[in-house]
């Protein structure tokens, strides 16, 4: 299969189920969409929630075995992926816009729970999420503004992001500089293939000259919008050609003021409320962390080893949780793995997706 065989945004990676798309609304007016995927009734239903610049599309890949099928296959028949505000379906993140996670944690998941709810009334509903999802998700769940969960499994960062020393660097003077001289209010991994010498094509030929691990540009581009390596993002011995060749199908557009929640995050060390004084958020806590001890849903934090992007912040989180809840939730390092590659690996049906359905069934029946 080769990447001009699959089409963008294409529902193709998961056979013999039956899809059912949901639109629904937040609080604040944003139209959002959850997708299902549902072979049989089950007794414990699967919500799927993406990262930052990513969309559903990342869970559902047509060239290997995505997550979705390997659930389904695995006796999970009920499966629901989320695209929310950050979704790369949505034209959100290429519109100048100030939405912070907590905007997330307050309006997009408790509505799109309550679409699910409809649905699959009061049975057990397990959550898989990825990057800047898995921290708003585990805010929302933090903050109680989402109950009921019976399982969070996150991918490489949780509560307490961490960056390495030169994303610290670019969390700090990035957004300002990109918005505020160089006139871009987003970053796109397909700047490569605008007009010759426009600003996005510019940006892109500069971050090349310092990528020469390989020839796509929107790897590069990947890399400047995320971590620090040479590629950051994943390893590339970990994907399929056509998966690298197709990553601005996969992760694509981002807007920037996310990226100084993080910062803030950094700072704190752990997750906090990005505007304290304002009213708006004020059903939120101001520190995340504050009442960790009484969340019961147990979380297995998937720490990739070689994490470019939030270095060990899942092994530090669960450091935390160790001291206020002990053995309660669980923490599994992925040798040889990235930040992304644990789910869009051409072996992470092998290696990383049997340990989520492992932590699924034991909280299961």
């Amino acid at each position: 299969m080769t990447q001009t065989t699959i089409p963008r945004r294409t529902l193709e990676g998961v056979r013999d189920a039956e899809v059912t798309v949901y639109p629904f609304a937040t609080e604040d007016g944003l139209g959002l969409e959850l997708t299902r995927f549902e072979r049989a009734a089950c007794d414990d239903v699967v919500l799927l929630v993406h990262g930052l610049t990513s969309a559903s599309d990342v869970y559902i890949m047509p060239e290997h075995q995505n997550l979705a099928t390997h659930l389904l296959d695995a006796g999970y028949t009920d499966v629901w992926a989320l695209d929310f505000r950050m979704s790369g379906r949505f034209p959100y993140d290429t519109e100048t816009h100030r939405y912070t996670l907590d905007d997330i944690a307050l309006y997009d998941f408790p509505a799109a729970l309550e679409v699910i709810r409809r649905q699959i009334g009061g049975r057990r509903l397990h959550v898989i999420a990825h990057c800047l999802g898995s921290v708003s998700f585990t805010m929302a769940l933090f903050a109680g503004t989402v109950t009921g969960i019976t399982s969070l499994t996150c991918n490489s960062v949780s509560l307490t992001p961490r960056v390495p020393r030169f994303s610290k660097l670019k969390l700090s003077f990035g957004p300002s500089v990109l918005e505020y001289v160089l006139g871009l209010p987003f970053l796109d991994p397909r700047f490569g293939e605008a007009p010759a010498f426009t600003r996005g094509w510019m940006l892109s030929r500069l971050v090349s000259l310092f990528h020469r691990e390989c020839d796509v540009r929107a790897c590069h581009m990947q890399s400047f919008q995320w971590g620090a390596g040479k590629p950051a993002m994943y390893q590339h011995e970990n994907l399929l050609p056509v998966t690298h060749d197709r990553v601005a199908d996969i992760c694509c557009a981002s807007g920037l003021h996310y990226y100084r929640h993080v910062r803030k995050m950094v700072d704190a060390g752990h997750s906090v409320r990005y505007a304290p004084n304002d009213p708006e958020y004020a059903r939120l806590p101001e520190d995340y962390l504050a009442n960790a001890a009484d969340v019961t849903t147990p979380l297995l934090l998937l720490a990739p080893e070689k994490n470019r992007v939030f270095t060990d912040s899942n092994i530090h989180f669960h450091k935390i949780l160790e001291r206020v809840a002990p053995g309660r939730h669980e923490l599994a390092v992925l040798p040889g793995y990235g930040h992304l590659d644990p789910l869009i690996g051409k072996n992470s049906h092998l290696d990383v997706f049997p340990r989520i359905v492992d932590f699924l069934k034991r909280h299961s029946a």
